[in-house]
């Protein structure tokens, strides 16, 4: 079975927004978090979606998924104080339906320009590998800066990366790991930090154009013309590059 773990307990502090959190900025009636959700509950391979939610925000959230006909969502729970503690929460809702080996997509709710494709890659390649991490090349030249005054080194930037979502495990591997790092105090950035951390071989899947996370005010700007230039290019039959 394939899962899907939609993580969207943030408050978005860097959006400026006082009245309500980015996933639920609205676009054409429509908060951003169900954009995501759509992906996944169209998609044929996805057996079953949790979501992971403000806590003051589940009653809307479910309100906006009885509107917009979302079907597999099978849990909504309050998310925690981080990103790291919202998806501990979240996998530790999904143990009582999920196997050792089925796959669980890790992905953000303020990511909502992914496609079927995206989703099929992932599946694919971590029923393969067991840890897989959505990718982008990196168009500029990284540096590496311990004490934000010095460079310390210029890594290669045909080696170089930026990590995407999904982030997508067997559910054992990255459950496990998660609970290890409760054991051990750690928190991190996201899941393939996680898997830095512990050493766990992971793998790449390249991401699809415009994987955007909508994390500032302008991001929201960029979501919006990119959505509406790609339903625009499926009324006039282009496809999108």
């Amino acid at each position: 079975m394939n899962y899907a773990l939609i993580f969207a307990g943030g408050a978005g502090r860097r959006m400026n927004n006082q009245t309500k959190p980015k996933q639920f900025l609205l676009l054409h009636g429509k908060p951003i978090l169900l954009y995501t959700l759509e992906h996944f509950d169209k998609h044929p391979e996805v057996n079953a979606i949790t979501v992971v939610c403000l806590e003051n925000w589940i009653e809307e959230l479910k309100n906006f998924l009885l509107r917009c006909d979302i079907k597999k969502v099978r849990s909504i729970v309050p998310g925690g104080a981080t990103g790291h503690e919202s998806i501990f929460k979240g996998l530790a809702a999904m143990e009582i339906y999920s196997r050792d080996d089925d796959i669980v997509l890790i992905h953000d709710g303020v990511r909502p320009l992914i496609d079927a494709r995206l989703i099929s890659l992932n599946i694919a390649k971590a029923q393969q590998w067991g840890a897989v991490i959505t990718v982008t090349p990196a168009l500029e030249t990284v540096v590496k800066c311990c004490d934000s005054e010095t460079i310390e080194s210029v890594p290669p930037r045909h080696h170089m990366y930026a990590a995407k979502a999904p982030q997508t495990f067997r559910f054992r591997l990255i459950y496990d790991l998660y609970k290890k790092a409760a054991r051990d105090g750690h928190l991190t950035v996201d899941s393939a930090h996680l898997c830095s951390l512990y050493n766990l071989a992971m793998h790449v899947v390249l991401s699809t154009p415009n994987n955007i996370k909508i994390t500032a005010p302008e991001d929201f700007y960029i979501f919006r013309a990119l959505y509406e230039l790609i339903e625009n290019n499926k009324i006039s039959g282009r496809q999108e590059r």
